[in-house]
């Protein structure tokens, strides 16, 4: 009797004890889906494309040069930590007529990093607004088009974020402003949504 309760302790739990915490972090390892069915930004040239890609959409508006800050901090805790994963991108949506802003600014993220998958899309007012809109996080843009908050959208075009955060309960965006709020919050975040495409990867090559 004893040789048996011996065998199951050295044999069997471990291995329930591993079903139980894999399970437990598969089920943990989703970012809940806010919105569905976003649509693609409306553009004329340089078609950038957010089916099929974990994107980073944010909203610098008319007068991006006074967003550097915002910028550089989203440059810095978030894309320089992720930018190699084949298929993430920064997209933001600004203003028509900002050529030269889009150039500068670059120029300006470009001294620290390699900023390929920064890309920007220029709009008129009306379709930013209703851009924005579109999203249904009950925010609101400020007057020059622009929002500090940036948003996780997934490869089915699906807004993602937390049910549970204990500071805003539902959190459709993150913060640029706050070096604490991509530190804490986003960084983990992104974490969970690639590796659940790694995961989802990593199935599909195995069935194969």
């Amino acid at each position: 009797m004893k040789k048996t309760i011996v065998l199951v302790i050295l044999f069997i739990f471990p291995i329930v004890a591993y079903l139980f915490f894999a399970s437990g972090v598969n089920n943990f390892g989703k970012l809940p889906i806010l919105t569905e069915n976003i649509e693609e930004v409306n553009q004329t040239d340089k078609p950038v494309i957010l089916k099929d890609k974990i994107t980073i959409l944010g909203f610098l508006g008319n007068d991006l040069l006074t967003k550097k800050g915002n910028a550089s901090n989203l440059n810095e805790k978030i894309y320089k930590r992720f930018f190699e994963f084949k298929d993430f991108q920064f997209v933001m949506v600004v203003g028509e007529n900002n050529e030269e802003k889009i150039k500068e600014l670059k120029k300006e993220l470009g001294k620290f990093s390699d900023v390929s998958k920064w890309h920007f899309v220029q709009m008129t007012k009306n379709e930013i607004s209703t851009y924005f809109s579109s999203l249904n996080t009950g925010m609101a843009l400020a007057e020059d088009l622009s929002s500090p908050n940036v948003f996780i959208i997934d490869k089915d075009l699906n807004l993602r974020g937390r049910t549970d955060d204990v500071d805003e309960t539902v959190k459709y965006g993150y913060n640029t402003s706050s070096v604490a709020d991509l530190n804490n919050k986003m960084v983990d975040d992104v974490k969970i949504i690639l590796a659940e495409y790694r995961l989802a990867l990593k199935k599909n090559n195995a069935t194969r």
